[in-house]
């Protein structure tokens, strides 16, 4: 018996009412879950690579990443940092096999005030990806939406062709910034400003369309869709779907498994909240940032300052923790790092 097409929409969950509208990203290490919700690009930073490699299943990689270590050679620190580029790499390939799309592999958040060494780390894992055969037009490097982090950017994508995922990124300066370096996509955080502003205002609650970080990332879309630029936006960081719901239209967004699930068995109808038509309506006026400018107007948000920060020293963080349960085992001992 045929379904009618009236109850074949019913059915049809919130996650696949999504797809029509926005492309999504899985926001994880997991094959499993990426399997299992067929997204067409997937994320990674050291937080989930490090929650990742403590997994049972993923053993191999780890070894086969300190295998590699040790065969470049060096001092036992060297040898634990090539050890880590190969494991973000070696995931980075697994997931591959699983999406038609693109995976972002993230810089180290300790290179984030470091234009050179974010260049230097973004061309050695594009090399890491080109010695298995994985073309640098499948990988995204995510680097830290700081000043030097947005221009390393810009000169990966001119004189390298190398495509960048800006992250850490909370502030209209940042956005417009990338902009106007032509990086290939940002990631604006959305529940990390949702964060923020619960723990430092009144507000507790917010409805979807009034949360801070939907907002941010409204607006940036808009801006982005008046002016003609082609980076593409990608909403990133969610709390609960709502969120997710507030933003469909927008060009991408990367969910987590959980929030995934939620959505999978979700049936409530989905409409478009952004649009190109909507965002050529807006009254947003084109500015200009050289570095003075994008410090100052970034400085001036005191959320977008604290969160960047933050965020740059847990991912950081989450880093020297990987390095050391690595070290430990090609070593055992975690002393000196």
């Amino acid at each position: 018996m045929s379904v009618s097409p009236v109850k074949k929409q019913k059915m049809e969950s919130a996650l696949e009412q999504l797809k029509q509208h926005t492309t999504v990203v899985a926001d994880t290490g997991d094959f499993h879950a990426i399997e299992e919700y067929k997204p067409l690009d997937a994320t990674t930073n050291p937080s989930l690579i490090l929650a990742a490699a403590q997994m049972p299943a993923y053993q191999q990689l780890v070894e086969d990443a300190i295998a590699y270590g040790k065969k470049l050679g060096g001092s036992e620190n060297e040898q634990v940092t090539n050890a880590c580029d190969k494991l973000f790499v070696l995931f980075g390939a697994e997931i591959l096999k699983r999406i038609p799309g693109r995976v972002s592999t993230e810089v180290d958040a300790r290179l984030s005030f470091d234009k050179e060494g974010m260049v230097k780390r973004a061309k050695q894992f594009i090399d890491l990806y080109k010695d298995i055969g994985i073309s640098k037009d499948r990988i995204l490097i995510k680097l830290s939406s700081t000043w030097e982090g947005i221009q390393a950017g810009k000169i990966l994508e001119e004189q390298h062709g190398i495509h960048c995922n800006m992250t850490l990124l909370f502030s209209f300066a940042q956005a417009v910034a990338c902009a106007e370096a032509g990086v290939t996509l940002i990631s604006p955080f959305v529940g990390r400003i949702l964060d923020w502003y619960v723990a430092n205002t009144d507000k507790k609650t917010y409805e979807p369309s009034e949360d801070p970080g939907v907002k941010s990332v409204t607006k940036i879309y808009h801006y982005y869709k008046k002016f003609g630029y082609k980076t593409i936006v990608m909403g990133a960081s969610f709390r609960n779907t709502g969120q997710i719901k507030a933003l469909t239209g927008c060009d991408f967004l990367t969910i987590s498994p959980k929030l995934l699930g939620e959505l999978s068995k979700d049936n409530s109808k989905l409409t478009p909240k952004l649009s190109v038509k909507d965002a050529q309506a807006s009254d947003l006026e084109k500015v200009h940032l050289d570095e003075k400018t994008f410090r100052w107007l970034h400085n001036e948000d005191q959320m977008a300052v604290e969160k960047l920060s933050d965020g740059i020293r847990k991912f950081a963080a989450d880093a020297v923790k990987l390095e050391v349960m690595i070290k430990e085992r090609m070593f055992g001992t975690a002393n000196g790092k």
